[in-house]
């Protein structure tokens, strides 16, 4: 009886110790910060050309800020050291080179490997010049991929932890719903204007919202929008000083479609300035048709940071901006991330 009781003590600890050593990638949390990507591949390709271009891809200047900052933050590894705490890095890219092994350029992407919330790109070539003429013609597309991805689990993290003041006031005074950061808990709500802020010393994070009828085809465009926002925000936002209010720099200003929820969404990105004031900074506004009440509502995000960096403020405010949603679209599921696109391979 002893030795039964033995046996089955040893061989359920066996179990336990096995299960410790082995933990399933699916326990394992992704690490690493947003906007971090860790580049996997040999030290003379890193020193050549193909790592010479994916740093000039991945540490591209993000559009819309005052001062150049890099688009990720890159760092490197060899195959060799690729083991244990970094195969749980949050973005990954692998390259491989060989000639013998590979006949095409391919480019793919996984999900999960070694840890929950990992995004791995690999690209293999039979050659470095393949891969130079992939990056040169799909300029931006890794940059944007993990983007997007970096957006998309923001706004994840948000549907769960969120201002809920924000979310309650534009859900009463607009009919819509909106996550923003949980800090953002001061506001001013006005006639079809509502303005929050998180009123920090440092790194000052703003969202106005507000609507305005439908009327013109040519509403969608950079001038209108353009138009509105200094027509509006001045109206709304004034500086410190009397006659001071904000406005938007003309230079730098660009309006890109995209799609949310299924349906088109006009992205303005620039600078706004206080007009008569010193103060001044990024801000990205996302637009979007409510058909279904004739009407543009527009949700934006501001950053005022003299002092610091501003890329991760102005990121989080947008990947809130991603988790707007109209009347009839309350219960319908974020937009999400599948696969990296190849916008122009030509191999």
């Amino acid at each position: 009886m002893k030795k039964t009781f033995s046996f089955m003590l040893i061989a359920g600890l066996s179990v336990l110790l096995w299960s410790a050593c082995h933990t399933s990638p699916s326990i394992i949390t992704a690490t690493g910060m947003p906007y971090e990507v860790e580049v996997v591949t040999t030290r003379a390709i890193w020193d050549d050309t193909v790592g010479v271009a994916l740093r000039s891809e991945l540490e591209q200047p993000i559009r819309g800020l005052p001062q150049a900052e890099p688009s990720m933050r890159v760092t490197f590894t060899t195959p060799d050291d690729f083991n244990g705490l970094m195969t749980y890095v949050r973005n990954i890219i692998m390259v491989a080179v060989d000639a013998e092994r590979y006949t095409k350029l391919s480019v793919r992407t996984e999900k999960d490997r070694w840890a929950k919330g990992q995004t791995i790109v690999y690209i293999s070539a039979p050659d470095e010049a393949s891969i130079l003429t992939y990056l040169a013609n799909n300029r931006g597309a890794l940059t944007d991929y993990f983007t997007r991805l970096e957006m998309a689990r923001m706004a994840e993290v948000m549907q769960e932890t969120y201002s809920s003041l924000v979310m309650d006031s534009v859900k009463s005074k607009f009919g819509i719903m909106l996550n923003v950061p949980s800090d953002i808990t001061s506001f001013k709500d006005t006639t079809n204007f509502f303005w929050a802020s998180n009123d920090a010393k440092t790194g000052r994070m703003d969202v106005v919202v507000y609507t305005f009828p439908y009327t013109d085809k040519q509403t969608f465009t950079l001038e209108y929008m353009h138009h509105m926002r200094d027509s509006i925000l001045g109206a709304n936002i004034p500086g410190a000083y009397p006659n001071s209010h904000m406005t938007t720099q003309p230079i730098g200003l660009t309006y890109t479609p995209i799609t949310l929820q299924g349906k088109y969404c006009g992205v303005l990105r620039g600078l706004w300035r206080m007009e008569g004031d010193m103060m001044g900074g990024p801000f990205v506004s996302f637009a979007r048709l409510d058909e279904a009440n004739h009407r543009v509502v527009v949700a934006e995000g501001f950053v005022y940071a003299p002092e610091t960096n501003k890329r991760n403020y102005i990121r989080r405010l947008e990947a809130g901006l991603h988790t707007l949603r109209l009347p009839g679209e309350f219960d319908k599921p974020l937009d999400s991330v599948d696969a990296m696109p190849e916008k122009n391979d030509k191999q």
